[in-house]
């Protein structure tokens, strides 16, 4: 079992990310903006990409004036005084509405996490008040495609989060939370390993790609920051690519939701 012992980590964001457009190459950007680093990725690195670059790069861009709300949609929004037209793209994003109130909509995700609004998002978009951005329709796959990608052109197996972020309803603020990851274990199950006193764990089970991007999350920021990719040296982890569905609790499991 690999030792997560570590005493030091190296968190750097990558300079010169230019705003990025539909069809961008992802895994190219990666490659510039590490050369202009002046850093190499070795096996064991993670990079932390946010969904927003990935969905642009993607082509997951909406225009609002393009939307037609559903009599489902406009009764939502009339309940949460929202833009209808957001409401409506909300319901084609999730599973199911998990709560809602004057200004909150929290929904079962399609791709099986709960959050707010379905992640869609305006800010850092293209400035204006019309375009919204939604999640990638397969962040699990997009990081695979650029580990892979790295792989075959630096030969190193790194990590690949893509992170998000999300609220948290017993505590305020957000946090980075992963919803893709390749080439690293999105969770670390500690159990049967022993404590300071001997004493062996039971039911210790670390978010561990949620960990990672939440560190770099302190760098990307939510902003003006323009950090969008982040370079974390130093993690120790198994050799286990896991997928962020790894991460959500089975239904029977969630006593909240």
């Amino acid at each position: 079992m690999a030792d997560n012992s570590i005493s030091s980590l190296h968190i750097m964001a990558l300079p010169g990310v230019p705003l990025i457009q539909k069809g961008d190459d992802l895994s190219q950007i990666i490659l510039d903006g590490l050369s202009k680093l002046g850093v190499q990725l070795e096996t064991g690195d993670a990079l932390v990409v946010t969904s927003k670059v990935v969905s642009k790069a993607e082509g997951r861009l909406f225009d609002l004036r393009e939307v037609e709300p559903s009599a489902e949609a406009q009764r939502l929004a009339d309940e949460t005084r929202k833009d209808a037209r957001i409401v409506e793209l909300v319901l084609r994003e999730s599973l199911k509405i998990s709560r809602q109130s004057v200004g909150v909509l929290v929904v079962q995700h399609r791709l099986g996490f709960v959050s707010a609004n379905a992640g869609i998002d305006q800010s850092n978009v293209d400035g204006s008040e019309n375009k919204v951005l939604l999640l990638p329709l397969d962040p699990d796959a997009s990081a695979l495609r650029m580990h892979e990608q790295l792989k075959q052109s630096t030969g190193a197996e790194v990590g690949i989060v893509i992170s998000d972020s999300h609220g948290r309803p017993f505590r305020m603020g957000n946090v980075g939370v992963a919803i893709g990851v390749a080439g690293m274990p999105a969770i670390w199950d500690l159990r049967g390993r022993a404590d300071l006193f001997g004493r062996e764990l039971k039911i210790s089970i670390q978010g561990y790609a949620d960990l990672v991007a939440s560190a770099a999350n302190l760098l990307t920021g939510e902003a003006d920051e323009g950090r969008p990719i982040v370079l974390v040296r130093g993690l120790r982890y198994p050799t286990i690519s896991g997928k962020s569905t790894d991460l959500y609790r089975a239904p029977e499991q969630d006593l909240y939701r």
